[in-house]
């Protein structure tokens, strides 16, 4: 018996020596790998909220262009472009904080004030910010008391150039907002004009940028509508940004957009906006829309805020 143990134990040790020399040759045998290029280093992502200008397809073509450009200039961070369907859910992410940066129309920007934003910047061309009302040219529709018992298509009740605006013109021209026709919210600027195209409302209301982008995809609409009135005008859409977002960060951006009106790529993202230039702007350049909504609410209708 002890014989037999001495042979096991013998046995073990060779098997262990066996396989300390085949690990030895194993290592003689390898050789490291190398990269010829480091490892590229996580970005830190920011989230980049324009309002519903446009549907959620248009909204993309026309402003990724601008988020690519961004980021080919941004180091350690980049900026996610995030569409809204409507503008109820685009409230609700501005006015909660969800957005780092965004491009809010003059209304949602007096409010992301108060929750947590700083403007940094402003569309140019504010004399575009201004709502024109659309008819189809074989309405019939001579004078805005034409319009009584008639139905109106707007965006949403929170579009200001498109929506606040044209109500004010109305109320200030002999019309009752509340009673004397049908308020349509029909959800983008888009929708609001082909409803009036198709006889679905008797005027529709909008603004400049998405009236020009339409008709050069649809000219067949603007064989059959026309403009009617328009508006007075009031600041463009801010840009935003919010409180926690580090100020290097914003300056670069501002710098990166403020400049696209100085070079022909530049140029061309802005062309697809219907836009001449972005410039730096502060809170205080919409105290103009602040007395304009204090207005508003007190002469035509109260503004819901709809974030909830």
């Amino acid at each position: 018996m002890r014989s037999y143990r001495v042979h096991v134990v013998l046995l073990l040790i060779l098997i262990l020596l066996s396989g300390c020399q085949q690990t030895n040759e194993e290592l003689d045998k390898y050789e490291p790998r190398y990269s010829e290029t480091p490892p590229v280093k996580k970005k830190k992502e920011y989230v980049l909220g324009v309002h519903p200008l446009h549907n959620p397809s248009r909204l993309f073509q026309v402003y990724q262009p601008l988020v690519d450009f961004i980021n080919e200039h941004l180091q350690d961070s980049e900026l996610r472009l995030e569409a809204s369907r409507n503008y109820a859910v685009y409230n609700k992410k501005l006015f909660s904080g969800y957005f780092h940066f965004a491009l809010p129309n003059p209304y949602q920007t007096v409010v992301s004030i108060q929750r947590g934003y700083r403007v940094f910047g402003k569309m140019g061309d504010d004399e575009k910010f201004r709502g024109i009302i659309l008819v189809r040219k074989d309405s019939g529709i001579e004078h805005v008391e034409d319009l009584k018992g008639k139905t109106v298509s707007y965006p949403a009740p929170t579009a200001l150039a498109a929506t606040m605006l044209p109500q004010w013109y109305l109320q200030q021209h002999g019309i009752d907002v509340n009673k004397d026709i049908h308020n349509s919210y029909v959800g983008s600027q888009e929708s609001s004009i082909v409803n009036v195209y198709l006889k679905k409302s008797a005027a529709a209301a909008t603004w400049p940028p998405p009236w020009h982008a339409f008709i050069k995809e649809r000219p067949e609409v603007a064989e059959e509508v026309m403009v009617k009135w328009e508006t007075t005008s009031l600041p463009n859409n801010g840009l935003v940004v919010r409180n926690d977002v580090p100020q290097a960060l914003v300056d670069q951006v501002g710098s990166i957009v403020f400049s696209l009106h100085t070079h022909e790529r530049g140029k061309a993202i802005l062309k697809r906006m219907e836009l001449s230039r972005f410039e730096a702007a502060e809170d205080n350049v919409y105290i103009s829309v602040r007395e304009f909504l204090r207005r508003f609410e007190e002469e035509v209708r109260r503004i819901e805020v709809n974030d909830e």
